[in-house]
């Protein structure tokens, strides 16, 4: 890991998350929430019944830029995440996507049931998500952070071939074991697809990327190894080296006990830390360099009180003294109360 920025060092911003992400160290810490631009936001809720479909809303670049820019507008946050979607990948890799209402989003054809090489590509798909990207980039705030984002090969392909969302990833656990060879096409043509897209995203103005890896804690620890930390480094490896000073977060959702691994291997420079991990095994399991981000339970915001603040307290006093980004361990929920955040923000914010 580098060594912590000192106010010398010619990478310094003035944007407070951008140098955490660095190796940096701030107290009180940045701070940003995942899925901060969403449904619990009336005025996401009126721009989204203006614009349709949500498909419709991320294609639409003012559209996505204004959802990007309304938590920042309205809270202050030390990052601005762009408004998108993993599946825009295999969107852009040939399938048909569509989301149900109420049923979220379907893939077609599902590759369970089809060949990869059948898929004609599309990557002009992707083009509106770069007009996205340049303009958020133009309008934000210049010490707010702007991260772009991807889904990591192994969950983006759950979704590919089982064409939806599923509680196991039971069929792509299988086809893993039963089909290597045709699951590694997939993986492979996903990470090729990622590195240009993200590093697309880049080129158009943002400051960092976050891999998402929601589905990696379904995998037992030799197929996470093949599955989530090897492609995962091959697309570090190539944004390092086309982009070296942009810090890249990876979070594999469910790791658990193999996130020193997957940190180690995959040589990312800041890791997201699920709800489930305990913020002092944290701090302790994890190298004192390594920038963590996270990881307060959706749920506790959405309680509030003291329940609230014991969980931001103890976050804080966990990873004090080390690069920590405030985060949620998950998504925000949308029956968050919009108090509830402002109230997040000042906990985490006072000296």
């Amino acid at each position: 890991m580098e060594e912590p920025l000192e106010a010398s060092d010619t990478r310094q911003t003035d944007k407070k998350l951008l140098d955490v992400l660095r190796g940096g160290r701030a107290d009180p810490p940045p701070v940003w929430l995942m899925r901060q631009a969403g449904r619990y936001l009336p005025e996401y809720r009126a721009l989204r019944a203006e614009k349709g479909g949500f498909l419709d809303l991320v294609h639409d670049s003012e559209a996505a830029a204004e959802v990007t820019l309304q938590p920042i507008k309205r809270f202050g946050f030390d990052g601005a995440i762009l408004f998108s979607d993993i599946l825009v990948i295999p969107h852009a890799l040939g399938q048909d996507l569509r989301f149900v209402a109420g049923e979220g989003p379907r893939l077609s054809p599902p590759l369970v049931d089809s060949a990869l090489a059948a898929l004609e590509t599309a990557p002009e798909r992707l083009d509106p998500v770069y007009r996205t990207v340049a303009l958020v980039a133009e309008a934000l705030p210049p010490a707010t952070t702007f991260l772009g984002f991807a889904g990591s090969p192994w969950t983006v392909a759950t979704y590919m071939v089982a064409g939806q969302g599923s509680r196991d990833q039971g069929e792509t656990r299988r086809m893993a074991y039963g089909d290597p060879e045709a699951f590694g096409a997939i993986i492979d043509a996903i990470a090729d697809s990622t590195i240009e897209y993200l590093g697309r995203q880049i080129d158009a103005g943002v400051d960092a990327v976050q891999l998402f890896d929601s589905w990696s804690g379904s995998l037992s620890p030799a197929q996470f190894e093949q599955w989530v930390i090897g492609p995962t480094e091959t697309i570090v490896s190539a944004l390092r080296a086309r982009h070296p000073d942009t810090p890249i977060i990876g979070f594999p959702k469910g790791a658990g006990e193999k996130l020193p691994a997957y940190a180690r291997e995959t040589r990312v420079d800041a890791l997201g830390l699920d709800e489930t991990i305990d913020p002092e095994w944290a701090a302790e399991a994890l190298p004192s360099d390594l920038p963590v981000q996270g990881n307060l339970d959706p749920l506790a915001l959405i309680a509030g009180g003291e329940r609230l603040d014991h969980a931001i307290d103890r976050i804080k006093r966990a990873f004090a003294g080390r690069p920590h980004v405030f985060n949620l361990g998950h998504g925000i929920l949308p029956d968050t109360p919009i108090a509830h955040v402002e109230h997040l923000l000042a906990r985490v914010r006072e000296g």
